[in-house]
Parts: C-alpha cells; structure tokens; sequence
C-alpha cells in the first residue's frame, strides 16, 4: 500500500503490511467480536515474523460494521504488540474536532511508544458528513488547515484556536512529531499533500506524479516514483481457484460496497460495481496466488516495496483468513529472508 519514508532502500526485502477494516459480509457467519479477536492473534504474529505496519481505516455507518474507531483499535493492538507501527488509514479529518484529534493520536503514540503514522484524508461519503452534522464543501479547507493545526498543536506550547486558548497534552513520544501522510484521489489533494505532508497515498496510482512534481516545484526533496504494492488484497493457496471460489463472496461485497460509495461519490478509486464474480477474477485487484508465483512476484522488489494482507477482507472466515497467513509463513516468508541476506 505505500512504504513508510523511513524504511532503508538498500533492504531489498519489501515491507510487509497487515490491513484491516472489519467488514463483516451479511452473509457471514462470522461475528464482529470474532473478527476483532481475530485481527488482535494476527498482528501478533505478524509482530513476532517482522512485519512492519498495520494499516486501520475509517467509515461510519456502514451497515457491515466497518470500523469507526481506528485510534481505538490501534490501541488495543498496541498492547499486543511490540514494533508493529500503527497506520491510521485515512483518518477523515473533516470528521473530527481537531483538538480530540490531537490528542487521541498523541495518546495513542504515547501508549504505543511511538509507532503512529497518521494518513488525514478528506473523506467522500456524504452520509458520513450528514451524521456528523459536516458539510462536503467544507473538506478542502479543513484539509489545507489540518496539517499545519497538528504541528502546532503537538508541540504542547498553548496556542489560539477559535478565540481561546488551549494546550494540547501529552505531546507524542515522537519528536519533534509523528509523520503525517495525506491520502486523497484529486490533483488538488496531490499537491496539498506535497505542500504540507510527509508523504502521499493516492486513491488511483495516477494522481501520485502531481506529488512528486509540486514537491520538487516547491524545492523539496523529490520523493521517487510511486513504490511497487502487492495490491489492497493477496491470498495464498496450493489451489488457486479452489479458493477464489470461497473468497470471491467477500471479494463482491467489498468490490460492490465501496463501489457504491464512490460511484455516489462522483470520486475515483479503485473499486466499482460489479456483478459478476468472474469479471472481479479478471480485474487482478484480488489477487489469489501460489506461494511460489508470490515469491517470482517479489523477486524484483525492494525495500520500499510492500506486500499487503487484508486477511479478513470482507469478514472472511478466522480459518481461511488463517490459512493464507500460515503458507506465507512456511513457504514464502523463508525465501523472501534468503533473498535478502
């Protein structure tokens, strides 16, 4: 999904990455309490292989339960981990007051000593912003403001803010800050984020050369072409097609939910509607491969590549989730070390 910007390129071993969003499928017998402990066993062990990140996402209201809460779920998988860093993406920014913001990340970074990476992004469900009593009109200057608000804020020096003055306590455990990334799917939101953030996560790969070319507009260090991803979903199986054919349920949910989320949108992204499990095959975007077709996959790539799980995509099952993990485990994980020794 993106390579965080501090990870060393002469690793030639790509970042591994977990991501979750606890979806749960209606027709899933899987409840969410199960998914959450589910998710809480895999970052564990993805902690004790060496991955490097665990990606949590944001929506609210979504009747398939995805996760609202992500600073509150990064805080329990916190605790069950020791170098995991904590993604937080995207963040809807327009969403949240900017001083709770402030300190939820702040504490979170202060619970997890320091692992938070923080990805603001503007949103584009309007009925999120009708909850939350927000206006879409509203997004762009909220995100032009929230980097430079953050920065301020976590220096926990008092400040002005809508007429009064107010402090932002504990300050993060990383200094002078955490990183702040943007995501976003516009050319604005592509040069906001070289004008403000740290790093940029488009949507679609297509809006990433707007970054890169206002940074070095701006006389900023160029960043590099966008890193090579695995994709949003990989799964490992000695039978490829035996287990598309027990995913492909969960894949059309979340291909159809999102879609339609952005189809209402008017927004560019990756996902669209569809209705036929096959044509979903075909689009590549759900990725079912042998252990060893992941191995010549990553053959080329380096350290700031990443492969990314999204083990329970869709409120999948515990046992297939786990599946995939435990081949990557025994058969590609190995190789990938050999590799880069």
């Amino acid at each position: 999904m993106f390579a965080a910007p501090d990870h060393p390129r002469e690793h030639r071993m790509p970042i591994l990455s977990l991501r979750y969003d606890l979806r749960r499928a209606p027709f899933g017998a899987t409840t969410s309490a199960d998914l959450v402990a589910t998710a809480l066993d895999q970052c564990a062990w993805a902690d004790r292989l060496g991955f490097a990140t665990v990606v949590l996402s944001e929506h609210h209201g979504s009747p398939d339960g995805y996760l609202p809460s992500p600073l509150v779920f990064g805080a329990a998988i916190a605790a069950r981990t020791q170098h995991l860093r904590l993604v937080i993406a995207a963040l809807i920014a327009p969403l949240h007051d900017p001083i709770r913001l402030a300190e939820d990340i702040a504490v979170l970074d202060v619970v997890s000593g320091g692992r938070v990476i923080p990805v603001v992004s503007g949103g584009y469900v309007e009925s999120e912003f009708r909850a939350f009593g927000k206006r879409l009109s509203d997004r762009a200057r909220v995100m032009e403001g929230i980097v430079p608000w953050l920065e301020r804020a976590w220096t926990g020096e008092p400040f002005e803010h809508n007429g009064t003055t107010v402090r932002v306590m504990p300050r993060p455990v990383q200094q002078p800050r955490p990183p702040i990334f943007m995501g976003g799917g516009s050319e604005a939101a592509a040069r906001r984020a070289a004008r403000h953030a740290d790093h940029f996560i488009p949507t679609v790969p297509e809006f990433y050369p707007f970054y890169r070319e206002e940074r070095v507009k701006l006389g900023k260090p160029d960043p590099g072409p966008l890193p090579r991803t695995s994709g949003n979903f990989l799964y490992l199986a000695e039978d490829p097609d035996a287990a598309w054919q027990r995913i492909a349920p969960y894949a059309m949910h979340e291909m159809n939910a999102y879609g339609q989320w952005l189809a209402e949108a008017g927004a560019t992204g990756p996902y669209q509607p569809i209705r036929d499990a096959d044509a979903l095959r075909a689009t590549g975007q759900y990725a079912v491969m042998t252990p060893d077709e992941l191995i010549e996959t990553a053959r080329d790539m380096g350290g700031f590549d990443s492969i990314l799980f999204h083990p329970l995509m869709g409120g999948m099952e515990p046992e297939l989730s786990w599946a995939s993990l435990r081949l990557f485990e025994a058969k590609v994980l190995p190789a990938l070390r050999a590799r880069a020794n």
